[in-house]
């Protein structure tokens, strides 16, 4: 403690006013109770020492969940408890931690349910520059040992950020050097959020200020920054204390938009300048930081402009320079297109010439396979032929069948009694006379298949006829003997041949007049027709064949 006072006598009993206090027989002290003695004593340290001043380091901090601060004064040789009631904790400068040395301003009290005094803090500053430096330092080592320091996690500012949010007082000359500064490089939108930047509450202010930023939604009423500023003009070490919390610096370092910390002087240092992306000396500078200067980037894009329009040009007179030599070392594009269109011209009449030789070779092949072909009405007419003998076979092998068995019947019923036989003879004659109606069913059936597949037979085969070619208009030439003559070669003047057409035929004698007509390409060799295969000589007449 810093107020002594002088070693005196204590007063008298009845000085002190006790109450309740009597006279011992035999003895000179009054008999006091243990609450009379604790008020007496409560009431002779608070008059005696109204208000003091205690400088100490603080030991065992604790806040209850009241809200009421809870710690110890000590130096080397005494320690004293001491209490900060809620409202005053809110308040006060410095946010006590173990072993901090502080003086604090307060009131001595007692406490009679535990027999101790105990000092009220009003007030708690910092004992002293060297002490607040030790802290800051402490604080600062500790927070760089959680990596809120580190280069790596720096991100770098944007070009030209659209939207600039500034943390820092709305009064102060602060924000208006800000504006004047990007006023004068290049105008950009400007978010203001006003906080107090000096005193109690200036550290959570600041920190919610920058958590309020970084939770604006992108295309939201509000745009969200693309850079942050946070300023403050000089002052103290006391002064700049609220962005060396660790409030502060836990918020900057957790920021996700670029964030820049102008605090103070060029001289002064916040622990907020290591947590934030770039640190600006004064707030004027950080304005400079984050806006680059109009001017100079038209001029530089117009620089730019001009160079690559030089580029340009260079570029292209070196190309039509290299192409006008390379087209020196070409031939001439007409001489190569005339010599290409006349090359086109010879494949597309040889085109036109093998279509029409290859259609006249495959009509004279239909031709010739058409003439070793039967006539459809004399294939039918063997069919008829053949069907007609079956037919016959047919009948007679029935009707010689139906007399056998009757015979055999008779025979039998001359051989037997009269009534079993009578009735196996007609229950006989029933099973005949049935078999015979299915035997003419069977044989309609199969006539009938027959003429439909001869009748598919006849279609094919006048539909393969050279009698449809003649239709069309040709003409069949046969020589005296009936072999076709498909040649010129195999057509001798003045031999008679037989021109055969649709609807008949005539003779004629060849001149010989005329020649071949000139073939552009000569035609492949074919090969050799075989001859027809005979025919198959006519079957003997009975069951047989229905072709």
């Amino acid at each position: 403690m810093t107020q002594d006072f002088p070693d005196s006598p204590p007063p008298p009993a009845a000085d002190l006013g006790y109450a309740g206090a009597t006279p011992v027989a035999g003895g000179n002290l009054p008999e006091l109770s243990v609450s009379d003695l604790s008020r007496a004593l409560k009431r002779t340290v608070e008059e005696t020492f109204g208000y003091v001043r205690v400088r100490g380091e603080v030991s065992q901090p604790k806040r209850v969940s009241s809200g009421h601060l809870y710690l110890r004064l000590k130096d080397d040789q005494a320690v004293i408890e001491a209490v900060c009631w809620k409202g005053t904790v809110m308040r006060l400068a410095v946010k006590p931690e173990d072993g901090m040395e502080v003086v604090c301003t307060g009131r001595l009290t007692t406490y009679p349910g535990r027999s101790q005094y105990q000092l009220i803090i009003e007030t708690m500053e910092l004992a002293g520059e060297g002490a607040l430096l030790k802290m800051l330092e402490e604080r600062k080592r500790r927070l760089a040992a959680e990596g809120l320091f580190d280069a790596q996690r720096k991100r770098p500012l944007p070009f030209l950020p659209r939207v600039i949010g500034v943390v820092t007082s709305p009064t102060g000359a602060v924000i208006r050097d800000i504006l004047h500064r990007l006023a004068d490089r290049f105008p950009r939108h400007v978010l203001l959020w006003p906080v107090a930047v000096q005193g109690e509450q200036a550290a959570a202010q600041v920190a919610r200020a920058i958590q309020g930023f970084n939770a604006i939604a992108p295309g939201g009423p509000v745009p969200r920054p693309d850079l942050l500023i946070v300023a403050r003009g000089g002052g103290s070490l006391e002064d700049l204390m609220p962005f060396n919390e660790e409030v502060v610096v836990r918020a900057a370092a957790a920021s996700q938009i670029p964030l820049i910390s102008a605090v103070g002087h060029e001289t002064d240092t916040t622990l907020i300048d290591f947590a934030s992306d770039r640190r600006a000396p004064t707030p004027t500078a950080a304005a400079e930081m984050a806006v680059p200067v109009r001017a100079e980037l038209m001029a530089q894009v117009m620089e730019c402009g001009r160079r690559l329009e030089g580029t340009a040009n260079r570029l292209l007179a070196e190309r039509r320079n290299r192409v006008e030599g390379l087209a020196r070392g070409l031939g001439d594009p007409r001489a190569l297109l005339e010599g290409c269109a006349q090359r086109l011209d010879d494949r597309g009449e040889r085109l036109a010439l093998s279509m029409t030789g290859l259609i006249r070779r495959h009509r004279t092949e239909v031709a010739k396979l058409g003439a070793g072909l039967r006539h459809p009405a004399q294939v039918l007419g063997l069919a008829y032929a053949r069907l007609d003998i079956a037919q016959r076979g047919l009948s007679g092998g029935l009707t010689r069948l139906l007399a056998d068995r009757a015979t055999r019947a008779q025979t039998l019923a001359q051989r037997l009694t009269p009534q079993p036989l009578v009735r196996r003879a007609e229950e006989g004659g029933a099973r005949l006379d049935d078999l015979g109606r299915r035997l003419d069913a069977s044989f309609g059936r199969a006539v009938a298949d027959g003429a439909r597949r001869l009748e598919g037979q006849a279609k094919l085969l006048e539909t393969l006829s050279y009698r449809g070619v003649l239709a069309r208009g040709f003409a069949l030439v046969t020589t005296a003997d009936g072999h076709p003559v498909t040649k010129v070669a195999d057509a001798p003047a003045g031999g008679r041949v037989r021109v055969e057409f649709i609807d008949g035929a005539v003779g004629a004698t060849l001149d010989g007049e005329g020649a071949p007509a000139p073939v552009p390409t000569p035609a492949p060799p074919r090969e050799s027709t075989p001859a027809p295969k005979p025919r198959a000589a006519a079957r003997p007449s009975g069951q047989g064949s229905l072709f």
